[in-house]
């Protein structure tokens, strides 16, 4: 026996390229032909007898197990590309539309006193009251989320820790109308009057702990779900040395987690950044500057968008796309940074 002997037949590139390139065109031709679609049922159609010829051409070269495995291959590639295929969409529209405005008056003004013919205005205001918003909001979220997950991880048993578990599912899927809602009627019309001489107060504050509600949840379920891939011998050896629970926890379980960690608060962050209805609820949104988040209306980069996207002004599309992108790119920056901070040293 010799490997040119052992070796089995592979269908040449050509025949796949020369498949899908028949598959095409029979497909156009009978679309096109008979005018019963345009080019996505070309598409649809071509690909269905692509598949088709490709596990005959497949079949007959490579054999019929072999043929099977090549087809849902190609089926794995396409569902991969149809995948990526949106979220490319979008970048491609957010930077090509976005571009217009990439200025240092977009990033250096706000739309205080700007009209409806003015071309200039910016999303500083935007900006600043996202980054304060959501700011507050993690430095909330995060130790309440991670020391809630330690709990039902490492301590939670019985009946009070699956109704907590129980409510931190429920309160993921609440709309963040919601959340808003509620802060409005505790926050806004109860509590911050006590600081304003009797007078209910929108600020950007209220506006974090609206977005703290929306954040805990997925922190919660995110941490909870990598503290229990920790594997248990790393917890056992550090019990056996004599090690307390708690200074396991922290020098052994939590290390051991940080990359999913960061992870899911990322994601958190992420949605809180995107998030429109708690902020025009409590915060009011402003066309002004306002760098103090405990007192006065705040906007931010979501809502600056849903604002610009429904003005009658020839120029707030502009705005909208530029202020859309530049919120991508702020999360994007926010997560680089956080997995550069979060990586753990690897043996070289």
């Amino acid at each position: 026996m010799t490997p040119d002997n052992i070796r089995s037949k592979t269908l040449p590139w050509t025949i796949n390229l020369g498949v899908a390139v028949a598959a095409f065109i029979v497909a156009a031709a009978l679309v096109l032909g008979l005018g019963i679609g345009n080019w996505v049922l070309v598409i649809v159609v071509g690909t269905a007898f692509y598949l088709g010829g490709l596990f005959a051409a497949a079949s007959r070269v490579e054999g019929r197990r072999s043929a099977r495995n090549r087809l849902w291959q190609t089926l794995i590639y396409g569902a991969c590309v149809l995948a990526i295929l949106p979220l490319a969409s979008v970048v491609w529209t957010l930077v090509s539309k976005g571009a217009a405005r990439l200025d240092g008056d977009f990033f250096g003004s706000s739309m205080n006193n700007i009209g409806a013919r003015d071309p200039n205005g910016g999303a500083y205001h935007a900006i600043i009251g996202t980054l304060e918003q959501v700011g507050i909001a993690t430095l909330m979220a995060v130790p309440l989320g991670v020391l809630g997950a330690i709990y039902l991880v490492e301590y939670g048993r019985g009946k009070f820790a699956l109704t907590v578990r129980f409510f931190v599912d429920v309160m993921t899927g609440i709309p963040s109308i919601v959340a808003g809602l509620f802060i409005l009627a505790f926050w806004v019309l109860i509590v911050s009057p006590w600081f304003n001489n009797g007078t209910p107060r929108f600020s950007g504050f209220a506006a974090s702990l609206a977005l703290t509600v929306l954040m805990l949840p997925t922190i919660v379920r995110s941490t909870e779900e990598m503290l229990r891939l920790v594997p248990g011998p790393l917890r056992e050896g550090a019990y056996a040395l004599g090690v307390p629970q708690w200074k396991t926890i922290v020098k052994v379980v939590l290390p051991t987690a940080l990359p999913g960690i960061v992870t899911g608060v990322m994601l958190a962050v992420a949605r809180a950044a995107g998030e429109t209805a708690p902020v025009l609820l409590v915060a009011g949104g402003a066309a002004a500057i306002n760098f103090d988040p405990f007192a006065g209306n705040q906007s931010s980069l979501a809502l600056f968008v849903y604002g610009q996207a429904g003005d009658a002004s020839r120029y707030a599309p502009d705005r909208a796309w530029t202020a859309a992108l530049t919120l991508v790119a702020l999360v994007l920056i926010l997560t680089i940074a956080a997995k550069l901070l979060a990586r753990r040293n690897r043996l070289t």
